[in-house]
């Protein structure tokens, strides 16, 4: 670095001097001088080599914020597996306790999320209650995920010491089982369409006293989705410990799952729109379907296939990255059915 200072500092005083045999013009007076800068660069990028290179920014990883994937058309007991489920076990005592008619729709269905619930429908005179119970023992933090999005949540000591219920929903443990009961109309809201707390609580004791005589096997599988399980096991990493496969109306229900990853793929007939499509912003469009759309932050694909509207979504615990290449990969073996 010396030699270049001192090879520098040489060429400006000659460039200072006056200009022997040489032409007076422009470039001549130039030359020194961008041999000068040129010197000044080399010394700068000499200072510069032992540093560390600054490396781009990786670009933002998206990935989903949800616990369950939205409720495809039709899951709602009114077709699906059908009971014995907890729900028409507990109708009776409910009857009798709470002073009101309840019934129970006849099937139950799982959503697909995490932890994946088997789901059935309570009807309170006309008001629905939705009871789930995880399909795979409880985690430590599936009772936490169960409460999310609830709002401000309270104890319940009738339940346990995990209990809590916020304005829609009472979650508590059962075993080794979580469990969730939901109102649409809310919890102790004065809404005509919600129950109070006490009802609430009513439904979950009941409850707690039913799920461990109706737990259901964990594998329950579709020959027409076992296309599909090479590609759902290699993105929950692992052999299944779970499978929920059924027929709605007709239409097809594939899922996987373990403890910390679930897929689930859901076929509806006749759905006449797709939600997704009126999101402002509105979603990535997907090369699949008529139309077809990518919601990374739901790990969704979603598309329409001539009458059916086919949701693909894959969840992990902790959330991962659930790229479009991973959902087109986990559906495209099933692909021929939807085209029938």
């Amino acid at each position: 670095m010396t030699v270049l200072r001192s090879a520098a500092a040489t060429v400006l005083r000659r460039a200072q001097r006056p200009a022997l045999r040489r032409p007076a013009g422009r470039v001549g007076r130039l030359v020194p001088l961008a041999l000068v800068v040129a010197l000044a660069v080399g010394c700068s990028v000499a200072r510069r080599a032992d540093q560390a290179r600054l490396e781009p920014s990786p670009a933002p990883v998206t990935a989903p914020t949800v616990a369950a994937p939205p409720q495809a058309e039709g899951l709602d007991g009114t077709a699906g597996v059908p009971g014995p489920h907890v729900c028409s076990t507990i109708t009776g005592r409910l009857t009798s306790e709470l002073g009101v008619k309840v019934t129970a729709k006849p099937n139950s269905w799982n959503d697909g999320g995490l932890p994946a619930l088997d789901l059935c429908t309570l009807l309170l005179e006309d008001r629905p209650v939705v009871i789930g119970i995880s399909a795979l023992p409880k985690q430590p933090d599936s009772l936490d995920r169960l409460a999310t999005g609830n709002g401000l949540t309270i104890g319940v000591p009738e339940l346990g010491p995990e209990a809590r219920i916020g304005a829609s929903r009472l979650v508590f443990g059962v075993e080794d089982r979580a469990v969730r009961v939901t109102s649409p109309g809310g919890i102790d809201r004065g809404s005509a369409t919600g129950i109070d707390r006490a009802k609430a609580i009513a439904i979950g004791l009941a409850a707690r006293d039913a799920v461990p005589d109706v737990l259901r096997n964990a594998r329950q599988s579709d020959p027409a989705c076992q296309v599909s399980n090479q590609a759902a096991e290699r993105f929950v990493g692992a052999l299944v410990q779970l499978r929920r496969d059924y027929r709605v109306n007709g239409a097809l229900t594939c899922i996987w799952g373990t403890y910390d990853a679930t897929v689930a793929i859901v076929e509806s007939f006749h759905a006449d729109t797709i939600p997704e499509a009126a999101q402002n912003p509105p979603p990535l469009f997907a090369p699949i379907g008529r139309p077809g759309y990518y919601l990374p932050d739901q790990g969704e694909l979603v598309f329409r296939q001539g009458r059916r509207v086919v949701r693909v979504t894959g969840l992990t615990n902790p959330a991962r990255e659930v790229s479009l290449e991973t959902l087109l990969a986990l559906v495209g073996p099933l692909m021929p059915l939807f085209y029938r």
